[in-house]
């Protein structure tokens, strides 16, 4: 069993340690102000850090710069754009400790792991991308209307991401990581690697499609109510299982509706509701290694945890993760024993929130605890440790996300979950190999797809 060490949070510049039962109220006009100044216009701070290792934001591109060559919508594999940059320095096993107040436990328990294999490449920090006009609109807006409702599950004011650009309370910086501004419409083909402790790879494939309602280009500015987002997949391999989907429809607030889920069986032929969808169920294609809800790290209904805000922290956490995600890399060389090969890993020390969820007294889920590490930036979750009832750390996680110029925003990507116990690892969302990978904001999907009767014509 991985121990646990004693962990403080290094606080930069707000130091929160709140419930969920904490007052959840918009910000003052003089705070809003402060968006687009002294804050990037989601929230984020703006200046350097004193040592200047995290730059200033720059956000002087919008969109595709210009020496990147890419076509939008039509599933291109993401090009890297610094394609110069060399790492700065790697933290290994043998100097971990002089960056360890910058690492969560799990990522220093991958050192104490692997300690002759797994590496940390840092390569400089880049903080040049911006969100369209009307995103920062938004956000301002959301500032001064938002407020959460119905004990932190619901929302009144929220016209669209980015909700609580200035949190005070730790439901907020979770409404903030679910609804950030990220495609509405989503097609892919991926690849799941379940990689045993010996190296061993038994494989999973899904094509999911995704329709986020929140961020709709018909949608961005109207109140939040009824489904937040869709989506339905379908299993590919193993092949035992191939010709399954699984549709579902989230709502906006938990608190008045549930995650409703409808499922295809090729042996029946019929679609079935599952009583739930979601929690710890296990994540299809996965051998029962992910949860449902471990997917972009955390998703879902946040009832059965007990939510802390540690506020802000310097972290080194995958950043600007273009390279990993090209057509030339090859999963053989990718997915190596204990961990993917450092060698495709760009990390960056970025400002990061720390989220903390316990489970409540009375309720299920394998997780006792999990942390989360959410860039101030993009508003996504990148790095997930996870606990189980006896608050010993068992899982680390981290996803792999880049600006993507189909929508001017970030993309989760390649996401890598790993059982600290067993030496062993889950590579999910793979697209290295496919002939695409996202098709992002093409547009193609709407609400009427995502029904038991479309379920039941998509199976036969």
């Amino acid at each position: 069993m991985i121990k646990t060490r004693i962990w403080v949070p290094v606080m930069t510049t707000i130091a929160l340690s709140m419930t969920a039962s904490s007052a959840m109220a918009k910000v003052s006009e003089a705070e809003a102000a402060k968006l687009g100044k002294e804050l990037t216009c989601v929230g984020a701070e703006a200046a350097a850090n004193a040592d200047g290792s995290i730059p200033a934001f720059s956000g002087k591109w919008l969109g595709k710069p210009p020496h990147v060559d890419y076509t939008p919508h039509v599933g291109q594999h993401p090009v890297d754009v610094y394609p110069e940059d060399k790492p700065l320095f790697e933290i290994t096993a043998a100097n971990y400790e002089q960056y360890a107040d910058k690492l969560s436990e799990g990522q220093v328990a991958m050192f104490k792991r692997f300690p002759d294999t797994f590496r940390m490449p840092v390569y400089q920090s880049r903080r040049d991308f911006r969100y369209p006009d009307i995103i920062c609109e938004l956000a301002k807006k959301n500032a001064l209307e938002a407020e959460l409702i119905d004990g932190g599950l619901g929302y009144t004011g929220y016209k669209g991401p980015v909700g609580f650009p200035i949190p005070k309370a730790p439901l907020e910086v979770l409404a903030n990581m679910n609804f950030p501004y990220r495609a509405f419409t989503e097609h892919v083909v991926r690849d799941i690697a379940d990689v045993s402790s010996n190296g061993s790879i038994t494989w999973g494939r899904q094509v999911n499609k995704n329709l986020n309602v929140v961020t709709s280009p018909s949608e961005l500015g109207k109140p939040m109510e009824g489904l937040m987002a869709y989506s339905i997949s379908g299993t590919l391999l193993p092949e035992r299982d191939r010709g399954s989907f699984t549709a579902s429809q989230e709502p906006v607030n938990f608190a008045r509706a549930k995650r409703l889920a409808w499922q295809y069986d090729p042996g029946t032929r019929r679609v079935r509701q599952l009583p739930t969808y979601g929690f710890d169920s296990p994540m299809g294609g996965t051998s029962g290694k992910m949860t449902i809800d471990q997917d972009r790290l955390m998703n879902g209904d946040p009832s059965r945890y007990e939510w802390t805000l540690h506020g802000k922290k310097e972290m080194y956490i995958p950043a600007n993760a273009y390279r990993i995600h090209s057509k030339d890399v090859k999963y053989a060389d990718l997915l190596t024993k204990g961990h993917a090969k450092p060698d495709y890993m760009r990390y960056e020390l970025r400002r990061v929130w720390v989220l903390e969820g316990k489970l409540k007294e009375g309720f299920r889920h394998a997780f006792g605890k999990r942390v989360l590490f959410i860039d101030e930036d993009t508003w996504q979750a990148s790095v997930g440790d996870y606990y189980d009832q006896r608050g010993q750390l068992w899982q680390h996680a981290f996803i792999n996300h880049f600006y993507a110029f189909d929508l001017n925003a970030w993309q989760a990507g390649t996401a890598f979950y790993h059982d600290l116990n067993a030496g062993a690892y889950v590579g999910f969302n793979l697209i290295q190999e496919r002939d695409k990978a996202w098709v992002l904001n093409a547009g193609d999907l709407t609400p009427d797809m995502y029904t038991p009767a479309a379920l039941r014509a998509m199976g036969q």
